[in-house]
Parts: structure tokens; sequence; C-alpha cells
């Protein structure tokens, strides 16, 4: 898409110092004077606004907002004017309107020979800049000139912006950022074309949450007539306001039990005299409500075009009539009833007939106008894009609109040969989804680092016409909406090395935030989508992350709880007018983020300890309940906010899934507990040696095979355990305490405590650390024996109490000191394998002009690598062993069953085969000069459809990774892996070589120590 070369942003949109400025937008606003200055409010007075009253009503109307917005910075509210001529001026004023259509402009452009060649004809663009002599008696004014209705209506909410006024000023009570005094640059700002010429959002699932709200604050209780919709007109306009704010341009609105064109005889015109393009979803043709519609005025008869063509053609020419007179989309094609393939019979040659039918619907709809010419696109939605794919045939001109997976992964792009189509292409992403394997919609789950990777895929192939995102019920995505919107409105700006900056400037603007706050901000925000992104909120569950191996569990509670005390510090040092805000858009998802985690961890220690007769299962059990409790008091905190504006936006329930289908209501995770004063039979005290489920003394099913009579625990240290230690739980058994001592029949072994008392209500539990001085150990295996030792409280005990209260647990230590020769450099193995982000490469080699290039933030634990630029040599691929590649230096002490041999796992982002069948994903792997071998890791699926791999809550989507498992020869010493590009879509994340003892995890291994 063409730029216009003064509005090369680059590095102008990132600087935020004492100002605010438009997210990725050229600055023209200054808050103090220079002579490059003109005066918007200076010495308590305005610059009148005016604006022609031939313009549009759309611009017209945004011109009251922004004699508003600039009132809410500064406290003074311009003198805004319908005017052509110059007789109610006093001082130099602002000149708002359309090129061609408004007589004051053309007026302007005519008395000062102002060059517009740079935007005159070009979609949704603008300038703005100050002018001398622009009408009779003015001696100078600042005019703000738009190609066409939508790039005048940008150009002011630009100005709005930079400003100080957030797109978000009302949907998330952003406040205005204060100035006495503000001006504008003489040389102003400017906007060519954008990347995508139709980019909106879609409402959708909007029960319980969205519709509760709306019927509160903008219905009478009742709803539409037909339908007891409360989207009306009073709704939408808040809607188009922010959708344009947002510049974005196009809208589906919300499906269920809602009928846009029909609820309100006003939406469909307040649509168009905003400015902004109304469509319907994948599933609604020719902008009627499919099914609520269709279910009103169909008499019953079935959504089927084999067998009732006549009534539903009837019933699109309705809808065709309806929205004639306004700027529309049509959407073409069919889908089932309730969104879901058509009935038997629904064929490739009957989908053709209906598109043929729907062009006829629009020819005559439109006399005199070329059907090509009218806006029309065909949502390759789930099975419809196996209909296309197996050859069905659809108009050159019509939009074909490409899905994601649902889960924001998008499933195929345009080839070469489909590139060239004159209605293009364009995406349908999701942040929000209702139906199998698991809806989401309850809180953020998309890093905005992936919507980058996987749209940046489709500004490269030309997937550009039309840009559409499921957001459910808008918030609480509002940070991920906007970035939607904002990288199709300029792709330019945004690239591997700044996108993460995106969220930094975000919080500088929404919150005043300083470079530190808003950096902290960034962090806390940018690891909450992470995290969520990982396993959804409504796929978490007691035991998704490891509760015994690698400190997972604990270790993510952590993080959690690491980011809410962030948020929390930052919300208390906020002033009031801010906070609301913030509590919006971070520290309620924050805190309701760590909250659920912590109760479904909380959960499975509860269920874990039970299992190991851990007398501190009841307290886990209590903690569980308090949480699930506080989940609710956070929804209530957040519906009271500002006396209750936001009342039912967080009424979805998350809690409790059982199947695809959201639970009627909350339901606490399952705990167990321990009868409170049923003595152990085992003994006051439990001995958990990290790594294990199990516990002694006593019997248990983990301590062996045999679940009886097993023997006493080992553990087993080497110098590479990242954490340099392990633990071993001293735990109560039942309700009686004790005293414990620990020791060591060797000077080397080391303790983070050596004894201590153990009360079952107050400290139910300690945590012993146990290392070793790896100075005092001879290269090899060494082994010490740890005696665990308790001695009950309880002073009456009897002879046969007396037995079980005074016990001794002995644990034998094995320690293996490994050494590495001084002149190797790189990852070493340790705990039985090797972890290595991928980021963390010895070498990476280019090949013409790619590289595999760091995607900051996109991955589960650190960053990712992909091939970069994708579309570098032509977008072709390579074959295996020739491509890009990227080098990673191990050195390894073992071989799985010390036979010479390693499992590489190399764990990847779960894209599809985005590029065809013919160009299936994949890249090549190997180990030192062995032949790579090539991984073509994402299996077949029929067009339409998803391979049996990604599906269910354990599969390629939920589990957000696909692990490519190689075998390759490395015997012990020194070694180099290597991957190669073989297909430009590859995101590699970490990769984890398994010596032999690699235990199971949700994210892997730590990343292993590196000499």
């Amino acid at each position: 898409m063409p730029r216009l070369s003064w509005v090369a942003v680059l590095t102008t949109l990132a600087v935020f110092t004492t100002s605010v400025h438009a997210i990725g937008q050229r600055t023209c606003v200054a808050f103090t004077a220079s002579s490059s200055t003109f005066s918007v409010v200076s010495g308590g007075t305005a610059a009148p606004i005016l604006i022609s009253p031939d313009d549009w009503p759309g611009v017209q109307r945004a011109a009251m907002d922004f004699a508003m917005d600039i009132h809410r910075v500064t406290g003074i509210m311009p003198i805004l004017t319908n005017d052509t001529t110059s007789t109610s001026v006093t001082s130099p004023p602002i000149i708002v309107g359309t090129l061609g259509i408004s007589t004051l402009i053309d007026t302007v452009v005519k008395n000062t020979n102002l060059d517009v060649s740079s935007i005159s004809g070009q979609w949704e663009s603008f300038m703005a800049q100050e002018v001398m002599n622009p009408l009779p008696g003015v001696p100078s004014a600042y005019v703000i000139i738009g190609a066409d209705k939508r790039g005048s209506i940008y150009a002011i909410y630009d100005h709005s912006e930079q400003f100080g006024v957030s797109p978000w000023y009302w949907w998330a009570d952003v406040p205005a950022t204060q100035h006495a005094e503000l001006y504008v640059e003489s040389t102003g700002c400017a906007h060519g074309p954008p990347t995508v010429k139709y980019r909106g959002f879609f409402f959708n699932d909007e029960q319980p949450a969205l519709q509760n709200w709306a019927m509160q604050k903008f219905s009478n209780a009742t709803g539409a007539y037909y339908t007891g919709s409360p989207f009306n007109h009073n709704f939408y306009n808040a809607v188009f306001e922010l959708m344009l704010r947002l510049r974005g341009n196009y809208l589906w609105p919300a499906m269920w039990s809602s009928a846009f064109g029909l609820d309100d005889p006003l939406n469909l015109y307040d649509a168009d005299m905003y400015g902004v393009v109304m469509g319907t979803s994948h599933e609604e043709p020719m902008t009627r409500s499919t099914p609520v519609e269709w279910n009103i005025f169909g008499n019953g008869l079935a959504w089927d075009y084999a067998i009732n063509n006549a009534s539903i053609y009837q019933f699109w020419a309705e809808g065709a009539q309806r929205s004639k007179a306004y700027e529309t989309i049509f959407t073409v094609g069919m889908r089932g009833a309730g969104d879901l393939p058509m009935a038997e019979g629904g064929d490739i040659p009957l989908l053709e007939k209906i598109v043929s039918d729907q062009r006829q619907i629009l020819t005559d709809t439109f006399p005199g106008v070329n059907v090509t010419t009218i806006p029309q696109m065909w949502c390759l939605y789930s099975e419809v894009e196996g209909y296309y794919d197996a050859g069905m045939t659809v108009p050159d001109d019509v939009t074909l609109i490409w899905t994601d997976d649902d889960w924001g992964n998008i499933r195929r792009f345009p080839v070469p040969s489909e590139m060239n189509r004159t209605g293009g292409a364009g995406v349908y992403y999701h942040y929000d989804m209702v139906g199998t394997f698991r809806d989401y919609k309850w809180i953020q789950s998309s890093p905005l680092t992936k919507t980058f990777e996987q749209m940046s895929l489709a500004v490269e192939r030309e997937a550009t016409r039309i840009w559409i995102v499921n957001v459910g019920d808008l918030k609480p995505y509002e940070m991920e909406t906007e970035f939607f919107l904002n990288y199709g409105y300029d792709s330019s700006v945004w690239n591997t090395e700044n996108v993460d900056s995106f969220v930094n400037l975000w919080a500088q603007r929404e919150f005043d935030a300083s470079i530190d706050e808003a950096a902290q901000i960034s962090t806390i925000l940018s690891n909450l989508t992470r995290f969520n992104m990982n396993r959804k909120p409504e796929l978490m569950n007691t035991t998704a992350y490891s509760l015994i191996n690698y400190r997972e569990a604990i270790n993510v509670l952590a993080e959690l709880q690491s980011m809410s005390d962030a948020a929390n510090e930052i919300y208390n040092s906020l002033s009031a007018d801010k906070q609301p805000a913030f509590f919006q858009l971070v520290w309620h998802p924050v805190t309701a983020t760590y909250n659920l985690a912590q109760m479904n961890i909380y959960a499975g220690m509860n269920n874990l300890y039970a299992s190991q007769a851990r007398y501190s299962a009841n307290y886990y059990a209590d903690q569980v309940e308090s949480l699930f409790e506080y989940d609710f008091d956070l929804e209530n905190q957040y519906h009271t906010l500002l006396d209750g504006k936001w009342d039912h936006l967080m009424d979805q329930p998350h809690i409790g899934y059982a199947y695809w289908q959201q639970p009627m209501t909350n339901s606490m995770p399952m705990v167990t507990r321990l009868q409170t004063y049923k003595k152990n039979i085992a003994g006051v005290m439990r001995v958990v040696p990290e790594n294990t489920q199990g516990a002694w003394p006593g019997d248990n099913q983990y301590n062996c095979a045999q679940g009886y009579s097993c023997p006493n625990p080992t553990i087993t240290l080497d110098p590479y355990v990242v954490y340099g230690n392990r633990y071993v739980d001293v735990a109560a058994g039942g309700y009686e305490g004790f005293t414990w001592t620990v020791t060591a029949n060797t000077s080397w072994v080391t303790f983070s405590e050596m004894g201590g008392s153990i009360d079952p209500t107050s400290n139910p539990e300690a945590r012993v650390y146990v290392g070793v001085d790896w100075t005092q150990v001879p290269t090899g295996i060494s082994t010490a024996v740890i005696n665990f030792n308790a001695t009950a409280l309880d002073a009456t005990a009897t002879a046969w109490n007396n037995m079980t209260n005074m016990l001794n647990v002995p644990v034998t230590l094995v320690a293996n000191k490994t050494v590495v020769p001084s002149d190797f450099h790189g990852f070493v193995e340790g705990d039985g394998g090797i972890s290595i982000q991928a980021i963390h490469a010895a070498r990476n080699t280019s090949v013409e002009g790619i590289t595999w290039t760091q995607l900051v933030g996109y991955g589960r634990t650190a960053s990712g690598i992909t091939p970069w630029p994708r579309m570098g040599a032509g977008g072709a691929n390579f074959s295996v062993g020739t491509g890009p590649s990227i080098e990673y230096d191990f050195y390894n002490f073992n071989t799985i069953g010390q036979a010479g041999n390693v499992t590489v796992t190399t764990y990847v982002s779960p894209s599809g085969n985005a590029y065809g069948l013919d160009r299936p994903i994949g890249f090549a792997i190997g180990v030192d000069d062995q032949t790579p071998v090539a991984e073509y890791y994402y299996p077949y699926a029929v067009p339409g459809s998803q391979p049996a791999q990604w599906d269910g809550t354990d599969g390629y989507a939920a589990d957000n990774i696909i692990q490519v498992i190689q075998n390759f020869t490395a015997p012990p010493g020194a070694h180099t892996l290597k991957i190669w590009m073989i297909e430009p879509a590859v995101v590699v994340q970490n990769i984890v070589i398994n010596t032999g003892d690699v235990m199971l995890s949700y994210l892997g291994p730590p990343e292993s120590i590196v000499v």
C-alpha cells in the first residue's frame, strides 16, 4: 500500500516524554509556543473552529467532539461555527473539512493555492498545516483537510489523541491529560491511505456480559420490540465514536438475540452518518441477522436453500433493500442454521448458485450499478474453506476472508495465484471464542506479539482488503483491539524491533505514566497475556502446571504474585481520577488472573497433599474456598466501580467448565480434607522430597511401584541443576505438633535450616533446601545419608504412640559431580537434560537476506524466533539444510539408557499449513554433522477442518504449542544443534534435549546453565 513520503513515522512514533501523542502517528502537537507553532489554546483563549455546513454530517459531528476534546484538556471551550466566510472570526481559526465536499475547504485551497495533490482521491487520507491568508481578513489558519469523510474524521481524532484525549476516555474512563497551553506545529500532520482498507471488530458471544450491561444502561429493560435486544442506536453511537477514534471503519454488530437493522430504525442511519461501514458476520448473508431475523420472519421454514430457496431469496432481497442507502459490505455465501455447517446437500454447486442469486439481488437492488463495484465478502470460515479449496468458483471481485482456527492461528493465506484478485483478501481473527473445544471469553489472553506475527503474515500475503476481529464483549480486550486496528491502519510503523513498545506507549498515554512506570506496566501486561495464552483461563485446572517437577506451579504463582503486587503498588500511587481506568485495564485483569491461578494450583496442592497424608491439605482447602469467593468479590468490585457504570460486564462464568460450553455459574474446584483429630498411623511427621508424589514414612502408591514396603527415598543433585539444590518438605501428618531435626553423615551436605517446630494449625510444614558443597566432592558419584528426626509434642502419648511419635526417616542423597572442559562454551546438561530458549543462539547465519529474528515476548517463557523477512527470497522456501540457520552448543554427560542417543524436542508455535497443501509448514534440524531431518510438523487435514492433534483440551491449540520430537546420536561430550529454515512462518520457542531424565511439565524444564 503506498505511503505519503512525509508520513514516514519510524522513530517519531515511539518517544514520549512529557506529552501524549497518538500511538503510531506522526507528532504535530506541542504544549509550549515557538516560532513554528500555531495556537490552539493560549492565555485562556481558544482558536475558533470553522466547518462548512455542507460537509458530511459525520465530519460536523466529529468537529463537535474536537471542540469538546480541547475543553477536556484545557478547560477552555472553543467556539465552533458552521460558516463559509470569515465574518465570525476574531482570531486565527482552525478550519476543518473534506476536500471536494466542504465549500469552506475548497475556498481555502483556492485562495492559498495549497497543494493537496498528495491526498486528493486517496482513501481515508488527510493533511493539516498552517496556511496564510486563507479567507478575507484572516491572516492565518490551521487547516485540517480530509480526502474523504473518514479522512477528515481521522484527522480530527488524531489531533485529539495528541492533545491528551484517549480513544478510551469513555469506554475505559481514561482521564484527559491536562494542559493549559495547546499548540500545533505549523507544518502539521498527515497520513496517506491505510494498509488495510476496511478495519473493524465484531461483537459476539455477547450474553451474559455485554447484553446484560447494555440492557441496564441503554434500554428500557425490555429491549427491542421483535428481539428484546438492548443494542439500540444509543449503544451503537458510543461504539461508532470509539471505532473512529481507533481509526477503524467497519463493524459486525452483535448477532445473538439481536438484529442490527431491525432492533432500532436509527442503527443503520447513525452508522452511515458517523462514518462506519456496516457488515454482518460470516454466517449472516445480505445484512440479515441469522438466525434471529429468520426465526421471526421465516414463517417456520427451514434455513435450507436446497428446499426453500424462494423464501430465503426474498428474505435476502429485503435485507439488501434495507441497506441500500448506507455504506455496506455485503456478506455472501451461506452456512447452516446456528452458525453450523449446511445440511446435507450443501455442496459446491449449491453454494455457487447461492452466490449467483445473491449477486442478482444486488444487481436488482442497485440498478445501473456494476455489481462488481459493490463491496462484497465471502468468509472462508471452518468447512467453507474446504468448499473453496475443493474448487468452488468465487467471483473475482468478492473479497475472500481467510480465518484463523478460532485460537489466533490463521489457517491459510492467499497463495501467489490468488494475490491478484480484484476483490483482494482479508482476515477474520479471534480474541474471543465460543465453540469446540472450549469457550474462552472472560479476560484477555492474546499477546500483541502473537497478533503482530500472524497479521504481519497477512500484510505480506496481501490479505489487506478487510480485517475483522472477534472481540466478544469488547471489554476487557481494550488494548488488544486497539493494536489490531492500529496495525491495520499503518503496518509500516510496527516491526520486530519495536512492536513490544506498543504497550509501553499505550501505558504512557492511558495513565500519563512516567517512562519507568510505563515500562513496569508494559511488563505486567505482557506477562499477563503470555500467561493466559499459555493456558486460557477457561482451560485452567488443578494440574495444568506441574506440582512436583521443576517447581513449575510455585514459580508460576510467584511470577503472578509479583505482577499483582506491582499492579497494586502502581494503583495506590495514582491519583483518584486515574484509578478507575487503571483498575479496568490493568489491576482487575492481573488480580483476577492471579486469583484464578492460585485457586486452581492450591486445589491441586490440596489433593496432592491429601494423598500424601499431609495435614496442610486442610489449609489449602480453606484457601481454595476463600479464593473462590474472592473471585466474586473482584467481579462485584468491577460492577460497582463508578456507581455501577460497568455493572454486568464481568458476568461471564469462567470456573468449572465440564465441556466446551460455558457453565451456567461458577463452581469451585474440588477439594478434600483430612479428619481434624484423626491420628496418622505412620506417625506425626511426613517427609516429601522434591520431584515425587510419594511421602514417607508409611505406604503410598507413589513411593515405589509395589506401593508398600518401599525403600527410603532418594534425591539426586548435580552441579548444573538450575536451582542449585533440592528441597524436602517436613510436614505434619495430623493434628499433633512435633519438633524436628535434620543431620547428614558427611560434611559436604548443606541445609537451609537444621530443625524447627511444626504446629499443624499455624505452621504445618517446613521446606528444607538440601545442597552440596561441590568443592568437597570428588568427580563422579558420591552418596550421603540424611536423617530427618521428629519428636512429638504430646507428652501423654501411650507406649504405642511413642513408636510413631519419635520418627526417623533416612533420605539418600546422590551427588553426581560432573565437569565440563574449560574450553567449552554453551549449555550444559543438568537434571537429566538440556533446555534452551531459542533466542539464546551461539550463531545465526543469514541466507538471501533472511535471518532468524527474535519476536520479543512471543513464547511460553521468553521470546520466539522466526525467519525474517518472511517474504525474503520472494517468499520462497529452501531445501533441507540450505536455508538460514541458527546454532546452539551443548554438552551432555549422559544419553538415554546410556546407549548414545538423545531426544530433541523443539517447541514451535501452532501455526497451520497457511500457505496451502503444497507448502506445509516445516523446518530442518540436525546435530553435529548428521544429516539434517526435515520436520513438517503440522499434520494434513482435509481443507476446512483441523487435524485430530489440534483438537481437545490437551491439543495443539489448547497448549498453544506443538512439540516436534526427533532422536539423534549424541555420545557424551560437546555437540552443536542446528535448525534450518525451510518454510517462512515457523516460530521456534525453545528446545529440550533429553539425556534420560527430563520430567513431565507444562512449560518444559527451566533454561539450562550456560558456561
